[in-house]
């Protein structure tokens, strides 16, 4: 049973050419290496190549893999946190600002323009953050890791996170009360 398995079963199984081992750490972790791809890097389908980047990485690891010295899922976030540092490095091309859209006749749509204005404020205040912010508040918040977790991903102390968190939430607060002021 695939569901029930560990993940350290499963880059056994890996390691020794199994597809439908494959095949069920893709379902098992790709939701969560996406969304954390995809708020990272704001673009779909770089997030799509980080994830796929991440999981031939698991195949070239699962060989190697020895249960115990680290936690796969700690990792896992780490290996698509540094992928995606990568592409952000390299981005160089300017943002171009979209058109505003038409507004929609159906019941209901100005609320929907208001949510999506929101989420896009938001959007927008998290990718305005210092890269250390901006992941420690992602791999809490989106990610759901405990602070334990979130600190080993980024190789820092609890305390350090904590910090870092508190800073975040303050500059998103008030980049977000600037804007709805604006």
């Amino acid at each position: 049973m695939a569901g029930c398995e560990s993940d350290e079963a499963l880059l056994a199984r890996i390691a020794g050419g199994e597809a439908a081992a494959e095949r069920a750490i893709v379902a098992r972790k790709l939701p969560r290496i996406l969304g954390l791809a995809v708020r990272m890097l704001g673009d779909r389908e770089e997030a799509e190549d980080v994830s796929q980047e991440a999981f031939v990485r698991i195949w070239r690891q699962a060989p190697r893999w020895r249960s115990g010295e680290a936690r796969f899922d700690t990792w896992l976030h780490t290996v698509v946190l540094n992928l995606c540092r990568d592409r952000l490095r390299r981005k160089r091309e300017l943002t171009v600002a979209e058109p505003p859209e038409m507004a929609d006749p159906t019941p209901g749509a100005e609320q929907h323009l208001v949510r999506q204005a929101e989420r896009q404020a938001v959007a927008a205040a998290l990718a305005a953050l210092p890269e250390r912010q901006r992941e420690a508040i992602v791999l809490q918040y989106y990610q759901e890791l405990s602070n334990g977790e979130a600190a080993a991903v980024l190789g820092i102390s609890v305390e350090a996170l904590e910090s870092l968190l508190s800073r975040a939430r303050r500059t998103l607060r008030d980049r977000l009360a600037n804007e709805m002021n604006e």
